[in-house]
C-alpha cells in the first residue's frame, strides 16, 4: 500500500474548502515562498501514512463534515509532489462518498496534476503574485509554468483562486491588474479568494534558524484589503463567498 510523508493532520478545518474538513497537511515542499507561515512542511520528515488510517481518522468526525458539506482536503506542503498517495487517499475518499479537496501552489509536473485530477472536486489553487517579479522576489518558481497548471486545471476542475495581499510586492495597480488579466484568461470561471498578508509564521522562521526577508512588511489595513476586493469586484471577479 502507498505510504505519504505527511506533517500533521486537522479534524475540524474550516478555511480549506466548503464545510468542515479533515485536512491532512502532507509534508515536502520545493516552492520556498519567503512569506511561508509553515516552513516546517517543507521537508520531508519521516512521519508516513496510508490511505485507510487516514480515512479511519475521518470516520470518527463523518457526521460533521456530512452535515455541514464538508469533506477532506489534502494540503502541505505541496501534494502533487507524491501524487499516487494523494491519487490513492482520495480515490478511496469518493468512493466512501467524501467530497475532495487539494490545495496547491501549482509547482508540479503535468503527469503528477493529471494523476490526481480526476479524484477531486475542488481545486484550492494559491497563487503567489500576479506578475514574473513577484514570482522571482517571493518564490523559487516562475509564474508561467505555475499559470500553465493553473488553466489546465481551471479547465478541468472547480477553482477556488487564493491570493495573498502583501503590501510592496502583491498590492499595486499593476499586480492588480496582471491579476485580473490572469483571471479572465482562465478557460472557465473560478472564484477569487483574497487573503492578507500576515506576520505569524515569523516565529517558526525563527525556530529553524532561517532569515525572513520579509521582516519590515506590515500586513495590510483592512481598507486596503477591502479596496483591493472592491477593485476586483468592479472589473466582475466573482469573489468567494466569504469575501462578501
Amino acid at each position: 500500500m502507498v505510504k505519504g510523508f505527511y506533517h500533521s493532520k486537522l479534524s475540524f478545518g474550516t478555511v480549506d474548502g466548503p464545510g468542515i474538513r479533515y485536512v491532512l497537511f502532507l509534508a515536502g515542499c520545493q516552492m520556498g515562498c519567503a512569506f511561508c507561515h509553515n516552513p516546517d512542511t517543507w521537508a520531508k520528515g519521516q512521519q508516513l501514512i496510508t490511505a485507510e488510517e487516514v480515512l479511519q481518522d475521518v470516520e470518527d468526525y463523518r457526521q460533521f463534515y456530512d452535515s455541514s458539506g464538508g469533506g477532506i482536503t489534502i494540503s502541505g506542503g505541496e501534494p502533487l509532489l507524491q501524487p499516487e498517495f494523494v491519487a490513492d487517499l482520495l480515490g478511496r475518499a469518493k468512493a466512501r462518498g467524501l467530497h475532495t479537496a487539494i490545495d496547491t501552489c501549482g509547482l508540479a509536473s503535468k503527469e503528477a496534476i493529471m494523476q490526481v485530477l480526476p479524484h477531486v472536486d475542488r481545486v484550492l489553487f494559491s497563487l503567489k503574485g500576479s506578475t514574473e517579479g513577484s514570482y522571482q522576489a517571493l518564490t523559487k518558481a516562475g509564474l508561467q509554468d505555475i499559470l500553465g497548471n493553473l488553466r489546465l486545471i481551471a479547465a478541468r476542475k472547480p477553482v477556488t483562486l487564493r491570493y495573498v495581499l502583501i503590501p510592496g510586492y502583491t498590492d499595486g495597480k499593476d499586480s492588480l491588474s496582471a491579476l485580473i488579466g490572469i483571471v479572465r484568461a482562465l478557460p472557465q470561471t473560478v472564484e477569487l479568494e483574497v487573503l492578507p498578508y500576515h506576520t505569524m509564521g515569523i516565529a517558526k522562521w525563527d525556530e529553524l534558524g532561517w532569515d525572513y526577508t520579509l521582516q519590515d512588511v506590515p500586513e495590510p489595513a483592512k481598507g486596503e484589503v477591502d479596496a483591493f476586493r472592491q477593485s476586483l469586484r468592479q472589473a466582475g471577479i466573482r469573489l468567494a463567498a466569504t469575501e462578501n
